[in-house]
C-alpha cells in the first residue's frame, strides 16, 4: 500500500513541476481565435476552399493545436439552400502564435452538375489545447 502511494506522490509532483521544469512561471492560458473572417476562394464550379487565420495566445512556448468547427451555408444555381456543419484542425508551431489552416470542400447536390455559391461561412467553436499536455499524461501514467 505504501510502494503505491509514494509512486502516486511522485507521479502527482512530476506532473506539477512541469511547467517549471520547461522554463514556464506559471501556467497560462490557452485560447484561440480568427483574426479575419474565413477566406472562401472557387476553384471549380462546386470546389472551394476556405481558410482560417488562428491566433494563438499562450501558445508560444511549447505550441498548441485545436479543432475549428463552421457552418456553410451555400445554393445551388437553380435555388436549392443548404447548409453543411464541418471541421478543420490546426496546429501553432512552438515560438509562434499563429497559424493558417486550409479545408478542402465540395458542395453540390449532384456531383459538379451545378455551380454553387457559399452564402455564408459561421464558425460555432474553436478549441485550443496545449502541446505539452498529453504528455503529462502519459508521463503520469507510465509511474503508476
Amino acid at each position: 500500500m505504501t510502494e503505491y502511494l509514494t509512486k502516486g506522490l511522485i507521479a502527482a509532483a512530476i506532473v506539477a513541476a512541469l511547467p517549471a521544469l520547461a522554463g514556464a512561471s506559471a501556467p497560462q492560458a490557452h485560447a484561440a481565435s480568427l483574426n479575419h473572417e474565413p477566406l472562401v476562394m472557387r476553384l471549380s464550379k462546386d470546389e472551394f476552399r476556405i481558410a482560417f487565420g488562428v491566433t494563438a495566445q499562450g501558445c508560444a512556448t511549447h505550441g498548441c493545436s485545436g479543432m475549428i468547427r463552421y457552418r456553410v451555408d451555400w445554393k445551388t444555381e437553380d435555388g436549392k439552400t443548404a447548409s453543411e456543419y464541418k471541421r478543420v484542425s490546426y496546429t501553432v508551431l512552438p515560438n509562434y502564435n499563429r497559424a493558417l489552416t486550409v479545408d478542402r470542400q465540395y458542395f453540390d447536390t449532384a456531383e459538379g452538375a451545378h455551380t454553387t455559391a457559399i452564402v455564408r461561412v459561421t464558425v460555432a467553436t474553436i478549441t485550443c489545447r496545449d502541446a505539452l499536455q498529453p504528455q503529462a499524461a502519459r508521463l503520469a501514467a507510465i509511474t503508476r
